[in-house]
């Protein structure tokens, strides 16, 4: 049995399993009142832009653009939307995160540091031979539930999660964060179709809606074209949020209720509206941003734009 089944045990309460990385500040989690507490995530979301940023100066370099695009949207979901712990990242009650867009793993990795999953020592050599962090999100790491990378792959599986747990009676979100220009992949609808038909209310699917991919910007691929309004048509729920602004991002990935307080009878769509690279100024809505090796002097440089603008580079 390996490390990772014998910790899934159904009978265990949730809360209970791993503890946290040891020598890792943990900070408060699931039910965290992000309107209260904005200015607290504001400077987690500051750290997890700053560590990003030092991950793709490696010599691997990174996916630095489509990760500071992500951070406030995953440091929503880890600090204030959903049940994911250090304590209970093998529940098979917890609530779920797949990152379908896995070239943003730079993010992820720097939130579940973040969230006391991961220890911060594992980024220092990130993507790199042998290192425990590769380039895209992979399962033998804690936290991350499936390889994702390949593009259109991410919300099919969590169409199937979220079918499992309604047949098996289990509770718990899952969360699929896809790219906007992943939406052209013709999975993505396959999946879309499936859980519009089985009406999973238990299933929110997030678009990082940077406006670019990795070598145009999706306007020049789809023209008018509106993905979102076609999810629309299909019955799911459409919701649109700054996805920099902690406050409105805490307010619409809260879980979704229907009726009497049971799960909705849609699946939720939201749509973040956010900057690639954002927080770096001379690198912001730059598709030479999608990847990049940050020499010392581009790391100092970047890291320089980061203090200039402070916590608050989510525009919160």
């Amino acid at each position: 049995m390996t490390p990772r089944a014998e910790a899934c045990d159904p009978a265990r309460p949730l809360g209970t399993g791993r503890p946290a990385a040891a020598g890792v500040e943990t900070h408060p989690g699931p039910g965290y009142d992000a309107s209260d507490s904005v200015g607290e995530l504001d400077r987690i979301a500051a750290r997890v832009r700053e560590r990003v940023t030092r991950m793709c100066a490696g010599p691997e370099g990174g996916h630095l653009g489509g990760s500071l695009s992500l951070v406030e949207v995953l440091t929503t979901l880890y600090f204030s939307s959903l049940n994911i712990t250090a304590a209970n990242v093998d529940h098979p009650d917890r609530d779920i995160v797949i990152l379908s867009k896995g070239h943003a793993g730079a993010a992820l990795y720097a939130t579940l540091v973040e969230r006391g999953i991961l220890p911060a020592e594992h980024t220092d050599r990130y993507g790199q031979p042998g290192a425990p962090l590769g380039g895209h999100p992979s399962p033998h790491v804690p936290g991350i539930e499936v390889a994702t990378g390949s593009l259109g792959h991410g919300l099919g599986i969590g169409v199937g999660y979220a079918l499992a747990r309604r047949l098996q009676g289990r509770p718990g979100r899952v969360v699929v964060v896809l790219g906007d220009g992943e939406l052209q992949e013709g999975a993505v609808w396959e999946a879309a179709l499936v859980a519009a038909a089985r009406r999973l209310g238990n299933l929110t699917a997030v678009v990082d809606k940077n406006g670019l991919q990795q070598s145009t910007s999706t306007a020049a691929v789809l023209g008018s074209v509106d993905p979102a309004a076609g999810l629309g048509a299909l019955g799911w729920t459409i919701a649109n949020v700054d996805g920099h602004d902690l406050r409105a991002l805490g307010a619409t990935l809260a879980a979704p209720t229907g009726a009497g307080g049971s799960l909705p009878s849609a699946p939720l769509l939201v749509v973040a509206e956010t900057v690639k690279a954002r927080g770096i100024a001379f690198l912001e809505r730059k598709v030479g941003s999608h990847f990049v090796t940050l020499d010392e002097s581009r790391l100092a440089r970047s890291l320089q734009a980061l203090t200039s603008t402070g916590p608050g580079a989510g525009g919160s």
